[in-house]
């Protein structure tokens, strides 16, 4: 017991030193405006989005080897990153290896680990210039339990027995839950994410587990950002309610869909399951809102699976990977899918992606990336679906425009027996610029894929 009450009192010292060093209640009006706010920032429908896991990104595991490879990724297509979290992590109750980056030591610090402010500054920057916004990942739900909050305990949850808690309904040992009756723990959350909008000139937050903090102080976060001047910022919830949209978020998850998605291709449900699941999924949300879509993530490939073990081979992957981009949404993907990784991927640890891997993969994200920025009918084109077990069949159509897509989701041949509608057409396959005629029936091998405009 004297053990304990020792190093207990050694947190609390710790977590005061560091509220010396770092107010509590920073104020706005002492932030300066580095740089120039990005004038690109793509509206919401318009965002194709790429995760970055800091420590498996480059052999450094740091900013600095993610800013060395902005050109890449801005050659594959994507116009926004998403940083996974930057900030220090706990040390007490870690969860093991080098930690978990949601689990926030110190929100007003850049983990050394990745580098400082200036290597952030500078990253953000070389992204701005290839017209990349950049937008980090915001964990406003708990902290580590060496944060320097700790000094204020009103600021957490709490038992009866007045001992602060890890966020209920989870064994996230290493985090304690913030309690969000504390307004001045709001005003400080807020102000902190004010910091990073001036202080690194980011464009924006994903934010994490957004479901398990109120609403309203989404809402008044999230008016207070959209409130700095000369500022278009991207707002991305990882979460699935109605209410992310009137708190201020532009877009959220698209767990059905992927869900179904996985089921289709491993159960064999029907693909026309997946219209169904997506119509569902923008009737809850309002006019305008946007799903983000993703075959994987840095939970699912971490935890559960990488696409390869889920769809069963890179071909599948990338035929999954063509229903989920073209059928209306944001698209994501993530660090590593677009070489192929098949083994999991941990955000505890060093793990350098190979990425000299699998480079036919990497050619065919890049064309199917290309074909979804090149075409506007991709955002706003009317999709229509046509029922097949097997057979992903849809058209996207605007004004003069009609593109037919085509994806088998199974691993053998399937043949589309061709309605009179498309009989004795003649099509451009946007892939490869070869012309396509359709027929009677179109065969279709293993997880083939097709993206077909009307000529």
């Amino acid at each position: 017991m004297i053990l304990k009450n020792i190093y207990l009192a050694a947190i609390l010292l710790l977590a005061c030193a560091a509220k010396e060093d770092v107010p509590q209640n920073n104020d706005p009006a002492d932030f300066k405006q580095f740089g120039i706010p990005y004038a690109g920032v793509p509206d919401a429908r318009d965002v194709v989005l790429y995760e970055v896991n800091i420590r498996a990104f480059s052999d450094s595991g740091d900013l600095q080897g993610v800013t060395k490879r902005l050109e890449q990724i801005k050659a594959l297509g994507f116009n926004t990153i998403w940083l996974m979290p930057i900030h220090p992590v706990g040390q007490v109750r870690s969860a093991g290896g080098l930690g978990s980056p949601y689990s926030v030591r110190n929100y007003l610090e850049v983990n050394t680990e990745f580098g400082d402010l200036q290597k952030l500054r500078e990253l953000v920057d070389a992204a701005h210039n290839l017209n990349i916004a950049v937008i980090l990942d915001w964990v406003a739900n708990h902290t580590s339990w060496d944060n320097p909050w700790m000094a204020n305990k009103s600021w957490y949850t709490q038992d009866n027995a007045g001992n602060i808690i890890v966020p209920p309904g989870t064994n996230w040992q290493d985090v304690a839950e913030l309690n969000y009756n504390s307004a001045d723990m709001r005003k400080a959350m807020i102000n902190a994410m004010k910091y990073w909008v001036m202080e690194a000139n980011v464009d924006g937050y994903r934010c994490d587990a957004v479901d398990f903090v109120p609403t309203d102080f989404w809402k008044q976060a999230l008016d207070e950002l959209k409130g700095l001047p000369h500022r278009k910022l991207i707002f991305l919830a990882e979460g699935g309610k109605p209410e992310n949209f009137s708190a201020g978020f532009q877009m959220n998850y698209a767990w059905d869909f992927v869900t179904n998605l996985e089921q289709v291709y491993q159960a064999g449900k029907a693909v026309t399951s997946i219209f169904t699941t997506h119509e569902a999924e923008y009737q809850k949300i309002p006019q305008g809102a946007v799903k983000l879509r993703y075959t994987t993530n840095h939970d699912l490939s971490a935890w559960e699976a990488t696409p390869i073990e889920v769809f069963g081979s890179k071909e599948a992957a990338l035929s999954a990977s063509v229903i989920t981009m073209f059928t209306s949404a944001a698209p994501m993907i993530y660090s590593g899918q677009e070489v192929g990784r098949a083994e999991k991927l941990s955000f505890f640890t060093n793990d350098p992606i190979k990425w000299n891997e699998n480079q036919e993969m990497l050619q065919a994200y890049q064309k199917i990336i290309s074909v979804y920025n090149q075409y506007d009918a991709f955002n706003d084109g009317q999709l229509t679906y046509y029922a097949n077990n097997d057979v992903a069949i849809f058209t996207r159509t605007l004004d003069n425009e009609k593109f037919l897509i085509l994806v088998n989701a199974r691993n053998t041949e399937k043949v589309w027996q061709v309605s009179e509608a498309f009989r004795n057409s003649v099509w451009m396959n946007v892939l490869d610029g070869t012309s396509f005629t359709i027929n009677d029936a179109v065969i279709l091998t293993g997880f083939k894929y097709m993206i077909l405009k009307k000529v």
